[in-house]
């Protein structure tokens, strides 16, 4: 068992970095704490395996808005044991509330900016489906338009055939020869 404490520099509060760190220990097995600093930075004590601390550092050392972190120290030290779990030490009230606060309107944010883009996707989508409905309406109307002059070529050439086969049939008819 391994022990670290770092701490996390940047955008690290009131951005829901703490929840995310706090996230990142539910597959592992890491007890400690993560705690916001009144300097602004973010102080995380962790214990466990060293490949579970290892992995569970390259999952908190980030920039993945809205957090930012900017510089992550790191200080070894040989497990203690004397966390049962891992939690987030939470500050006064007000502060905690505001820090929600902070941290839902980023997310409200973020959605707003998923839904302006979805709504261009589907904007381009209706426009390309507009573009097929009118290739489609211009390719019906070819279609329809070349069936009228092939049936009014092949009336015409019906109609030719017809006048030679009778004419056919009367000079056969006048050389004596029986049809």
């Amino acid at each position: 068992m391994k022990r670290f404490v770092a701490t996390a520099r940047g955008r690290v509060q009131r951005v829901g970095y703490r929840e995310h760190v706090y996230n990142e220990t539910f597959e592992r097995n890491i007890s400690g704490y993560v705690m916001n600093l009144k300097n602004g930075e973010v102080e995380i004590v962790a214990e466990g395996s060293e490949q579970d601390l290892r992995d569970f550092i390259n999952e908190i050392n980030i920039i993945r808005r809205p957090i930012a972190v900017k510089s992550f120290t790191i200080r070894w030290e040989e497990a203690t044991g004397e966390y049962a779990d891992f939690e987030i030490i939470r500050g006064d009230i007000q502060e905690e509330t505001f820090e929600r606060m902070d941290y839902a309107g980023n997310v409200l944010h973020s959605m707003d900016m998923k839904f302006d883009r979805m709504l261009d996707k589907q904007d381009q989508m209706l426009d390309k489906q507009d573009q097929t409905l009118q290739i489609a309406r211009e390719t019906k109307e070819e279609i329809v338009g070349l069936r009228s002059d092939t049936r009014k070529h092949l009336d015409d050439e019906f109609g030719e055939i017809r006048r030679e086969l009778v004419s056919i049939k009367e000079a056969l008819v006048r050389a004596g020869i029986q049809v």
